[in-house]
């Protein structure tokens, strides 16, 4: 009998693309910067089917459970393409913990899901440091998370992220509270630039410019126009935190993600206001001027693409205004007072989840 086409004795997973024991290696290698993110309620090791977390040990009482997932959109395109993994964990930690915020909860412990065709530990081990540092800045513990090797999914060094963390407020401190009304003050955060949204238009307008990712950034002296872009979401939790617990003035707080201030800021508004922003108040970080002039972009597409330089706003009474602005500037951050609530004039947004919500209404122009 002929044994030109016998076949071979086994075909292994390995040999089929999936390497076990560099998933095993991940695992060890990513134990020490999971055992950093340590807080009370979250003292397991990573490795177990799942991961536990006592509410009690936290110090809740009567607490609600808050969730949110989310991914780092299509900034990830430019971390992959550069080869500049060490910040983009941060951003995805970012998108689901100020999320959190906007419930006015802590949030307590976060997952991740990393899956890639063919497994770089030492890439993986970068990007899961990145998230590991989001993290600390959090106060959140990193207790598990997914690696899935699929070869024949993804390309080459393609790989894509997704986060899941889950926070906890005590029932009678929720936000929004239901007492917003008209002559609550705004108070923006600034952000660090334009991120995790809007990143298809930014990567287009970069091609659309011919600029290389390690050119010099027009828009940023003495960095590529990758690192400049690569910087990450800030991660609003301690600072807004603080606010909250110290002055009890904070109504409702809105995270500027995908829809900028135009969408983001009506989903925390009760029916019958609307909500006055000053656009004069505040300097757009020299990125957006570049992208506004570079995609010729007027203010409204701007504001509801972007969140051009205001990260994360707050409601709060104005009685209370000092004592906010004091508890924000004690833990290093630059409020703005960038507007008040007003009554409806009737002119509606489609800002998620609230369907007939109000608009915001701006005056001025965006100070470039």
């Amino acid at each position: 009998m002929s044994t030109d086409n016998k076949r071979p004795d086994s075909i292994s997973y390995r040999d089929a693309g999936v390497d076990i024991d560099a998933g095993n290696a991940l695992v060890e290698a990513i134990k020490p910067l999971a055992k950093a993110t340590r807080r009370p309620g979250a003292d397991a090791d990573l490795g177990g089917f799942g991961a536990l977390f006592d509410l009690k040990r936290a110090g809740f009482k009567d607490p609600i459970l808050v969730a949110a997932n989310d991914g780092v959109g299509t900034k990830l395109k430019i971390a992959i393409d550069t080869g500049q993994h060490a910040t983009i964990g941060i951003d995805l930690v970012a998108m689901c913990v100020n999320d959190l915020l906007a419930q006015g909860a802590e949030p307590l412990f976060f997952l991740d899901y990393f899956a890639c065709g063919k497994l770089d530990v030492a890439v993986a081990k970068s990007v899961v440091a990145g998230i590991a540092e989001g993290c600390r800045q959090a106060n959140c513990a990193l207790i598990g998370g997914e690696t899935a090797e699929m070869p024949g999914m993804y390309a080459a060094k393609d790989y894509d992220l997704a986060g899941f963390s889950v926070g906890a407020v005590e029932r009678d401190q929720m936000l929004p509270r239901p007492d917003v009304q008209a002559g609550d003050v705004l108070i923006g955060l600034p952000s660090s630039g334009v991120h995790s949204n809007g990143y298809s238009l930014v990567r287009r307008l970069v091609a659309e410019e011919k600029l290389g990712w390690e050119a010099s950034a027009p828009f940023a002296p003495g960095k590529t126009v990758a690192q400049a872009l690569l910087t990450p979401t800030r991660i609003y939790v301690k600072p807004a935190l603080a606010a909250i617990r110290e002055t009890r003035a904070i109504k409702a707080l809105a995270h500027i993600t995908g829809g900028g201030l135009s969408e983001n800021l009506p989903r925390v508004l009760p029916d019958g206001l609307a909500a006055h922003v000053d656009l004069g108040r505040w300097t757009m970080p020299a990125v957006f001027g570049w992208l506004a002039k570079a995609g010729r972009l007027d203010d409204a597409e701007m504001l509801r693409t972007f969140n051009c330089g205001i990260g994360l706003i707050l409601v709060a009474a104005k009685e209370g205004l000092d004592g906010v602005l004091s508890a924000l500037k004690a833990e290093v951050e630059a409020p703005v007072v960038i507007g008040e609530i007003e009554p409806g004039r009737g002119v509606k947004s489609q800002a998620k989840g609230k369907g007939e919500a109000e608009a915001v209404r701006y005056s001025g122009t965006l100070a470039r």
